[in-house]
């Protein structure tokens, strides 16, 4: 495939433009839309493009969840909202978060829709099928290829923290992968929960020059000062995402339409900030180890 803008690049470059840390991800749930709005799916395009236009210049990232719109058969909609980032906040990559993991042609598929239908930047996958369910991205050069590495749910230490034969856990020897014999196109990141701060740390020590997708902050009760700890570090980027708290900061009430976006927007003030402050932190601290 033609190569395209790299996603590291394009990562890096929005962190420094925008002083942010912060991903938004849009989990559209029409339950949950303000005022007039509430429970109508034909407005999860305005519902989610007010709130990328409300924060576009406070993120690094934006993380639109697939499901989120293919169960309201909406995926024209998200069609039309990843074109409206990619015109209005062109310099933000756009992670599509679609967790998937097949093999051959399927995942040429799969990647077909990530990266032509919907035009990501980068895609989440899972790693549990082995190298040749993540080759088929490879050939999209420059695309980032999230794997799934220890995620924030409980469940994730039913398989991720099983300890294999020579030791390790298995989630540290997906870090071990994605950092060394699978990277050899230099795509590969992982996701990392935000709830587990010292899995964090032991992932970036694994990976130092990875890019951390982050989830869990807000309404999963993740730290985000712990996880900025963590795993900021100056050779390796950190994406710390956060939706629910900032999607619904101002649903509910009567013409609540009217302010939600404005809303959304303080809390991703507030957020960038804390993520900003933690981060000066974590580099004084590696400064002065060093």
């Amino acid at each position: 495939m033609a190569a395209t803008a790299d996603f590291r690049a394009q990562l890096v470059a929005a962190q420094a433009m925008n002083g942010s840390m912060l991903c938004v991800g849009l989990d559209p749930e029409p339950a949950k839309f303000p005022g007039a709005w509430k429970d109508d799916p034909a407005r999860i395009f305005d519902f989610c493009s007010a709130i990328v236009d409300a924060t576009k210049d406070l993120v690094c990232a934006f993380k639109p969840q697939v499901a989120y719109f293919a169960a309201q058969r909406a995926e024209d909609q998200l069609e039309r909202l990843m074109a409206h980032m990619q015109r209005v906040a062109p310099q933000v990559p756009v992670i599509l978060d679609a967790k998937r993991g097949d093999i051959g042609a399927t995942a040429e598929q799969y990647a077909r829709e990530a990266f032509e239908r919907y035009r990501a930047d980068a895609v989440t996958l899972s790693p549990f099928m082995g190298l040749d369910s993540i080759e088929p991205y490879m050939k999209w050069a420059g695309k980032g290829l999230i794997l799934l590495c220890r995620t924030s749910n409980p469940g994730g230490s039913d398989l991720q923290a099983q300890r294999l034969q020579d030791g390790s856990l298995l989630y540290e020897h997906i870090a071990r992968l994605a950092a060394g014999a699978w990277n050899h196109g230099g795509q590969l990141a992982l996701v990392v929960g935000a709830t587990f701060p010292a899995e964090v740390a032991r992932v970036r020590e694994l990976a130092p020059t990875l890019p951390l997708l982050i989830p869990g902050i807000g309404a999963q009760g993740g730290d985000a000062e712990a996880t900025v700890r963590a795993g900021c570090r100056p050779q390796g980027p950190i994406v710390v995402s956060s939706s629910r708290a900032v999607l619904y900061a101002g649903t509910a009430g009567a013409g609540a339409e009217a302010g939600f976006a404005a809303a959304a927007r303080q809390v991703a003030l507030a957020t960038r900030a804390l993520l900003q402050q933690a981060g000066q932190q974590a580099g004084q601290q590696a400064r002065e180890q060093a």
